[in-house]
């Protein structure tokens, strides 16, 4: 089985650069995306064989998160138990027979950090919501989490030291939610792999110099890591600043 995330920084403009080919073409049962920047019924965007499942943010043209699924899930349940996390459309949850699949988009701390009480909140429902389903069977949970883990996962570590997605309170909670009985599923195949990034950003020729950040994941939980086959980065991918991720499994 071959999952995906991609954080696609705007469907339709992704839809536009290539995002049906890529797609279809990658052999995903599947396909998890974030930033979908739209509204009900503001996007057609179907693909054949799949079916779709939408959150869109109460904002029009702001975050909203989309799965795509070959195999009917069980269930779809959208959101966190505290409706304070719940106008934004930054979680999907789709159960199937032998594991729970959650899509999310950790929202940003901001420039000089003005939402990250707002942030590690959402860090700890999430968290809960975790742990809360793998008292019944595995997660896998997949998106942009906004948050490099250690230094090896962003290409300048000292200079981002404290700002947005590199911030001592970032990656504490994010440990948090390892610790958790969660598996960071690159790290466990490549753990010392350098320059591997999944963001970089429009400016200064980031992506052609690889000046990145690893900030996309699939976390899986312990009881299914044995299962696991692989996983990667498309960072030839184009369409976004974000590059895909998968994770072969089963």
């Amino acid at each position: 089985m071959r999952l995906i995330s991609w954080n696609v920084n705007g469907l339709r403009s992704c839809i536009q650069k290539g995002f049906n080919e890529f797609a279809l073409s990658s052999g995903a049962d599947i396909i998890a995306i974030q930033e979908v920047k739209g509204s009900e019924g503001s996007i057609s965007a179907e693909l054949p064989g799949y079916s779709s499942f939408f959150s869109f943010a109460d904002r029009k043209g702001y975050s909203g998160t989309a799965v795509y699924s070959k195999q009917e899930p069980l269930s779809v349940s959208y959101g966190l138990d505290d409706d304070a996390f719940n106008h934004e459309g930054r979680v999907i949850t789709l159960e199937y027979p032998e594991f729970f699949f959650i899509n999310t988009y950790v929202p940003n701390s901001q420039e000089e950090l003005k939402r990250i009480d707002f942030r590690l909140s959402f860090d700890t429902a999430l968290r809960n919501h975790v742990t809360s389903l793998r008292r019944e069977k595995g997660v896998i949970l997949t998106g942009d989490l906004n948050v490099a883990r250690t230094p090896i996962d962003l290409k300048n570590p000292k200079p981002n030291e404290g700002h947005a997605g590199y911030s001592r309170q970032e990656r504490e909670s994010f440990e948090r939610l390892i610790a958790a009985g969660m598996t960071d599923s690159f790290r466990y195949f490549y753990p010392d792999l350098a320059g591997a990034y999944t963001w970089w950003s429009y400016m200064f020729h980031a992506r052609e110099k690889n000046a990145g950040w690893r900030i996309d994941y699939f976390l899986v939980s312990e009881d299914l890591v044995p299962e696991m086959g692989d996983a990667g980065i498309f960072s030839t991918v184009m369409g976004s600043d974000h590059a895909p991720i998968f994770l072969d499994i089963f």
